[in-house]
């Protein structure tokens, strides 16, 4: 078992022997299966999970995908590093310069802490014809005010009544593309990001089991296209272009590939392109053939709500 777990999950999947058990085995898995359930697998159920289920809808290759990813946990960030977080209130007072703010000459009192808003964005994966494993994007009405024509993952802002970061991401993908929730098998979350209008973005990793029953109804006043791209095509340095940034004295990178499907182009870049860089390095277990270098998710309480990354 140490062995067959310590290779790639795509390797493994394309190992898997068909089960020979009875459906009765079937309710007990698929009720871990379900959306917005954070805990891993039972042990008992180990064995299973590694063999193609029939008549589920779900192949051994997704369910294979969907235990590692539930034991997936992102690493702790900066936020808990107290030297870091005195740096960047140090470096608060450059930012606010660099960024233009006015200066008082007189002592003034401390200004209320930025707060970033949450938001959080779904990477469904499914099965494509050929067996590799492909993510659903949209591309962004150019009516918005924000983002306007660009491509993304479906998701939003958090709202009150959301009870999670999987909730709010199944929620905008059903409001802007017509996306069921219920044909969704959420398994984990990734560590947050910060978008270019610094709100605190949560990647929810979703399992599409087949593609077929998701007939897309974009929301016209927010989607303008739906399609979908091999995940796989984010760790390959093959269409791919990157401008060098800075935040908060660090350097970061900001990606752009160049896609083609149906006839028409895209450009996946910025914030949708780090995501799922991160996404597709955590599903095929190995970093990207680039660099990657994300920006740090930090705030400095001297920085006010308009700003943006640069």
């Amino acid at each position: 078992m140490e062995k067959w777990l310590g290779r790639p999950l795509m390797q493994q999947a394309h190992m898997l022997p068909l089960l020979r058990r009875t459906s009765s085995l079937l309710p007990s898995i698929f009720s871990s299966l379900t959306p917005h359930s954070s805990s891993p697998l039972p042990l008992s159920l180990s064995k299973l999970v590694f063999m193609e289920i029939p008549n589920s809808g779900l192949s051994g290759r997704l369910v294979v995908l969907a235990q590692q990813l539930r034991l997936y946990k992102p690493p702790p960030t900066s936020d808990d590093d107290e030297e870091e977080e005195q740096r960047i209130e140090e470096s608060a007072e450059k930012v606010v310069a660099k960024v233009g703010f006015p200066e008082s000459a007189t002592s003034a009192a401390p200004a209320e802490r930025f707060s970033p808003k949450r938001a959080a964005v779904l990477i469904c994966l499914f099965e494509g014809d050929a067996g590799e494993l492909r993510v659903i994007l949209t591309k962004r009405s150019s009516q918005l005010s924000t983002h306007s024509g660009e491509v993304s993952l479906p998701g939003g802002k958090a709202e009150e009544a959301d009870a999670n970061d999987a909730e709010t991401a199944t929620r905008e993908a059903k409001e802007e593309i017509g996306l069921d929730p219920s044909l969704v098998n959420v398994v984990t979350c990734l560590e947050p990001f910060l978008s270019k209008h610094l709100l605190r973005v949560i990647p929810v990793i979703g399992i599409l089991s087949n593609k077929k029953d998701f007939n897309p109804s974009p929301n016209a006043a927010e989607v303008e296209a739906v399609f979908d791209a091999p995940l796989e095509m984010f760790l390959k340095d093959e269409n791919r272009r990157c401008e060098e940034r800075v935040w908060m004295s660090d350097k970061y990178l900001i990606h752009y590939f160049d896609y083609e499907i149906d006839n028409k182009k895209y450009v996946i870049w910025g914030l949708t392109a780090g995501i799922l860089i991160r996404a597709a390095s955590i599903v095929y277990q190995k970093p990207p053939a680039f660099t990657e270098q994300n920006p740090k998710f930090k705030v400095p309480s001297g920085v006010l709500k308009d700003t943006t990354l640069p």
